[in-house]
């Protein structure tokens, strides 16, 4: 039995910032490697990425060793991305940590043999020398490495789908620290090599390798059909061996080592093997084979200026406490090559041994021809990784990852407008999909995030999460005979009525006076009564104070303000007015009443529920008005403070007068504020197919859609979807049962898509509820309590009980 301890044998000699002096010999330039989400990519996109790394490599130095590993690990979800202060943060918080997922590490080391040579012998042990080491210095043949690398990395970094970054040398000793301790936590061990396994700590370690090229049975391709998610009618992709790393849920390591060889030297070697195979393809069917391989390489090399010949070597080292369950993962890894039409080989003792000691990347020079097939690079190149799990941004909205439910924080803000420019989004979804509760999931996010909400609803969907913020809401909703509570006309100082809050309450005064289209002398008339106003009376400002200012003073004011009666008539303000002042119809609707206890700029989350009143236009055409005034004084008030206004039901919405237009409006002005608009659609059709509309979607860019059994063919076509797009959309799948349920959602930012879940706890789940039996249960408790967070333990505490 062998025994290496790290400690006296480490294979690193010097790091100076991301290159390796190892004790060979060897200089290593170590790169962590940023990869496209699982799922992201079309066919079209795979091909981009496998020439992408063909014209980054197929440059490199002669003798060059690429070594590419993707390191994946069973792990707990750590949670410390998540917010853990209100409520439902901690509670999800609590729900998520420690669920088991695969973590994915990708990195890409360019190795510089000593002194440029590759043609190791059989079986190298790494370590029996290690202790003499070679001290070699950053000198011409090196730093002309460094340079040559350097350019290959540029090249990466500027395409779409791929992103390098020098390791850090902590990073990379912590890296090589792991490897060699068998990835055990919490205490330090040595190599144990046998012929039966190798065993580090408490794990025990299996190889199977590609060897030779007789290990492909058919052609290799840059991706091939995932079957898990396609369908008659759409196709999804994957890379060619992709299934071997995120969906092979078992720790494991894929090392993919390429040898840039000279391509002349090949050319001598292969003519000379076509000559021995040509002589002797007559003594079998074997030789037949090889020998047409062979000149297929050759041929490849004297017709293609562009080809480079490789020497490749593909392994899967795998690990489990158990060694046993070893059997298992090589099974799954055999049958995982068998779909590639690949046959692996899996190699013992001695072997075995020189693998694992040799897929470090300071030692990836030591593999002999025996370990390696031939083949052109862009061939080998089809069996890289090419993506990996969901990405979280640094802050955002918490979805799911579609691998394991994991939460995935995704940046639909994008403050520093790097993948869109205006943040405004739309929700897609039939009824009964959840998409309401998708709603509550993105704006009970943004709102405890400090953002300033104000939802235009129609059905009540957001009073239960709004009644966990008891002093944060307001819900602003028509009941005959009381008043709204709302007053456009509230200053709390002087220093209040600024150029910009005069001009608002003109316009509101205007539109109350049926004066929509105002001459601009109309305009300055009635902000001189205003002006006049504020100044005289010091106190209780309403619109009824207003009206009997103006009443007071009206045989007078045209004369001291020196204004027309052209531009402003007493008599049609006094006439007009009265319908909503004394015992005018809708006084009650601007009643100032003592009880008044807030104004609504104290408020960071207002809802108005306008569907009691979709039938008056009298009433709907003040609410819409005051809606306004309440957008202008908390959204559009700082513009250093977020915020977002959102139309629930649009398409009903649509139905009362002038609100495409009045939403245009917010569209075109949000755009100089700190602010989004959210709408929320059945179906793209209920968008009319007219100029407004086109405005509104080219300014959203931000798409949520649910999923949709009539198809998206319509939504597609009208926000110019990909063909990957819309296969995504055809793979939503939801899981309403069982232990973990959740829905699916497709999510585009920008030019970036893919297909999200949403799991939550069953606190959150109970916040979100907008109808049926449990929902009026939660309000029932919420009636009793009067404290929304009690209501929803309490119906919590009693499902489980019950279950």
């Amino acid at each position: 039995m062998n025994r290496i301890n790290l400690n006296s044998h480490h294979p690193i000699l010097d790091i100076q910032n991301h290159v390796v002096f190892a004790n060979n010999g060897n200089v290593v330039l170590c790169y962590k490697v940023a990869l496209p989400e699982i799922h992201s990519l079309s066919e079209q996109d795979f091909e981009e990425l496998h020439s992408m790394w063909f014209q980054a490599f197929k440059s490199l130095p002669t003798a060059t060793v690429i070594h590419k590993q993707d390191s994946y690990q069973k792990v707990g979800y750590d949670a410390q991305q998540l917010p853990n202060n209100t409520f439902l943060e901690k509670v999800t918080h609590d729900y998520f940590k420690g669920r088991e997922y695969l973590s994915h590490h990708s990195y890409l080391f360019f190795v510089l043999p000593l002194d440029k040579t590759l043609n190791a012998a059989k079986y190298v042990n790494p370590f029996r020398k290690a202790e003499k080491g070679f001290h070699r210095k950053l000198d011409v043949q090196v730093a002309e490495f460094i340079t040559a690398v350097n350019d290959t990395v540029s090249f990466i970094n500027n395409g779409q789908h791929v992103f390098l970054s020098p390791m850090a040398s902590d990073d990379i000793i912590t890296y090589t620290n792991n490897y060699y301790n068998g990835f055990n936590q919490d205490f330090d061990t040595d190599v144990l090599l046998d012929n039966k396994h190798i065993e580090i700590g408490d794990h025990f370690f299996d190889v199977i390798a590609v060897t030779n090229e007789r290990c492909f049975g058919g052609s290799v391709q840059s991706s091939k059909t995932h079957e898990k998610f396609t369908s008659d009618d759409f196709t999804f992709h994957q890379g060619f061996i992709d299934g071997l790393g995120l969906e092979l849920n078992e720790n494991h390591i894929v090392n993919h080592i390429l040898y840039l060889d000279d391509k002349h030297k090949w050319r001598k070697l292969l003519d000379k093997k076509v000559e021995e195979l040509s002589k002797s393809s007559n003594f079998g069917s074997q030789n037949k084979v090889v020998l047409k391989k062979v000149q297929h390489i050759l041929d490849q090399i004297n017709t293609d200026d562009a080809s480079r010949i490789i020497r490749g070597h593909l392994n899967i080292i795998f690990w489990h406490s158990e060694a046993e369950h070893l059997k298992r993962i090589a099974s799954q890894i055999k049958a995982g090559f068998k779909e590639s039409d690949i046959v692996p080989y899996h190699p013992n003792g001695e072997e075995r041994k020189h693998y694992f000691l040799n897929s470090h990347p300071c030692h990836a020079t030591n593999f002999s021809n025996e370990d390696l097939y031939v083949t052109d690079l862009k061939h080998a190149l089809c069996l890289y990784i090419n993506n990996t799990n969901y990405t979280s941004d640094a802050t955002g909205i918490i979805f799911n990852d579609r691998q394991y439910n994991i939460p995935v924080l995704k940046d639909v803000w994008d403050e520093g407008k790097h993948r869109i420019k205006a943040r405004n989004f739309a929700i897609f979804a039939p009824t009964g999909e959840g998409k309401s509760f998708l709603a509550n999931n993105i704006l009970r996010q943004y709102f405890e995030q400090g953002v300033r909400l104000v939802l235009i609803d129609l059905g009540g969907s957001y009073a239960k999460f709004a009644k966990l913020y008891p002093d944060q809401y307001v819900i602003l909703r028509y009941e005959q005979g009381k008043n709204l509570g709302i007053n456009p006309f509230y200053m709390a100082a002087d220093s209040d009525l600024t150029p910009e809050r005069l001009e608002d309450l003109a316009v509101f005064l205007l539109e109350l006076l049926a004066q929509h289209h105002a001459s601009k002398s109309q305009e300055v008339a009635i902000k001189k009564v205003l002006l006049l106003y504020y100044k005289t009376i010091r106190q209780d400002y309403s619109l009824a104070s207003l009206y009997q200012f103006v009443d007071d003073r009206k045989d007078t004011l045209i004369q001291d303000l020196q204004i027309k009666e052209a531009h402003f008539s007493t008599y049609d303000f006094l006439h007009i007015l009265s319908e909503y002042v004394e015992d005018g119809p809708y006084s009650f609707l601007f009643n100032t009443g003592a009880d008044q206890t807030y104004t609504i700029e104290d408020k960071r989350l207002i809802i108005f529920e306008l569907d009691e009143v979709r039938d008056n236009k009298e009433i709907l055409s003040v609410m819409l008005k005051l809606i306004k005034s309440a957008i202008q004084r908390t959204i559009w008030r700082n513009r250093s403070e977020r915020g977002i206004i959102l139309f629930d039901e649009f398409a009903k919405q649509l139905k009362f007068p002038n609100v495409l237009e009045s939403v245009e409006f917010y569209y075109q002005a949000i755009r100089k504020q700190n602010g989004a608009i959210g709408i929320i659609l059945q179906s793209i059709n209920q968008l009319p197919q007219n100029s407004t509309s086109t405005s509104i979607l080219e300014n959203t860019q931000v798409i949520y859609s649910l999923r949709n059994e009539k198809g998206y063919d319509a939504l597609q076509k009208r926000l110019n979807l990909s063909s990957h797009d819309l296969n995504q959309l055809k793979s939503i799948r939801n899981n309403l049962s069982g232990e973990r349920k959740y829905t699916e959602i497709f999510i585009k930012i920008g030019k970036e898509s893919n297909v999200f879940r949403l799991e939550v706890p069953p606190e959150v789940y109970a916040a979100y509820l907008t109808d049926g039996t449990e929902s009026n249960e939660i309000m029932d408790r919420y009636e009793e309590t009067h404290d929304m967070e009690k209501a929803i333990k309490a119906f919590i505490h009693f499902k489980k009980a019950t279950l």
